[in-house]
């Protein structure tokens, strides 16, 4: 099932509200960010009926608009702390943490850190962020790495030149540690138990020290992670093995700005690129290696230049 929305903004990013492991239900509700518009938002849709599942009943009208909310500054990353909160990162270097009341369908601000990252003399744009309720870590231009929580009005720590290049995503590997990937092609990983301010482990590609945009961890198996970045290859990690990776797939022609595995079907793996191509990945062959199952056109393009949201439905049946 396929649905398009064309919509009046550049889109940034966009995140499906998480739902219970446990229970059947399928994601209905998503949030989206916008960039490199006169008036910047934080936007909540549905692809369901009111009061009722899309995906359960079948629907396959366009998404809907439920809220929305003035952003200030670009939203440079976006993700769900809980069912009702969504926070986001700015390229004023705020992060910001917005409530979606589900009973009036309104968002609101609930918290923010304003110019949490920052150089001398201006913003430090803000570029990651991740969450494990109620804990925050951002990323930013600046170098550093800030821990926050949401039932706290300071912050919680800052290890200060975590990185001398731009730090450009992180990512949570276990609930004390987390990932980040900088410019100059590092993986670094930081155990937040302790008090030093210089990385437990730092991964490497050999050769040119390519840039990497974005990493997900493996759901499942946490010593996991896929990464892309400038040259559009996919790498695989085993942070437990080495700093190389254990594999490497050609599979975009220019810069991959996102990787991410399916929640619940982890084999599955989707990456988007500048080159205008969304691919879908499997990695449960015999060899153990991702394999390309099948390419979507134009949706990295569509999403900056024409502001359109599409909507794919991902089906799993057990053979």
């Amino acid at each position: 099932m396929e649905s398009a929305k064309y919509v009046s903004q550049k889109i940034s990013r966009t995140r499906w509200r998480p739902v219970s492991y446990s229970s059947l239900q399928q994601p209905d509700i998503f949030a989206t960010g916008s960039w490199d518009n006169e008036n910047n938002k934080v936007s909540v849709w549905s692809i369901g009926n009111p009061g009722g599942s899309g995906l359960e009943d079948g629907f396959e009208g366009e998404p809907q608009l439920i809220c929305e909310y003035k952003h200030d500054g670009d939203v440079l990353d976006l993700q769900f702390l809980d069912q009702e909160r969504i926070v986001t990162v700015s390229s004023t270097g705020a992060v910001t943490i917005f409530r979606h009341h589900q009973n009036s369908q309104t968002i609101s601000v609930s918290q923010q850190w304003a110019r949490a990252h920052w150089y001398p003399c201006d913003n430090a744009p803000s570029t990651g962020v991740a969450c494990n309720s109620p804990e925050i870590v951002s990323v930013g231009e600046d170098g550093r790495i800030i821990v926050f929580r949401a039932d706290q009005e300071g912050v919680v720590r800052v290890i200060e030149n975590a990185d001398s290049s731009t730090l450009n995503a992180v990512t949570y590997l276990r609930t004390t540690e987390v990932l980040t990937v900088n410019s100059i092609g590092q993986l670094k990983l930081w155990d937040l138990r302790q008090q030093s301010n210089t990385p437990s482990q730092i991964l490497l590609l050999s050769g040119d020290r390519v840039p990497l945009y974005c990493v997900d961890r493996h759901p499942n198996q946490q010593h996991i992670v896929a990464t892309g970045g400038q040259d559009g290859m996919l790498c695989v990690w085993d942070v437990r093995q080495g700093n190389m990776p254990f594999s490497l797939m050609e599979a975009h022609s220019a810069e991959m700005w996102e990787v991410h595995f399916h929640p619940t079907n982890p084999d599955h793996l989707f990456t988007c690129s500048e080159d205008g191509s969304l691919l879908h990945w499997e990695t449960s062959s015999p060899s153990e290696m991702p394999s390309f199952l099948q390419g979507m056109y134009d949706l990295w393009l569509i999403y900056m230049e024409l502001g359109i949201i599409l909507h794919f439905s991902f089906y799993m049946v057990e053979i």
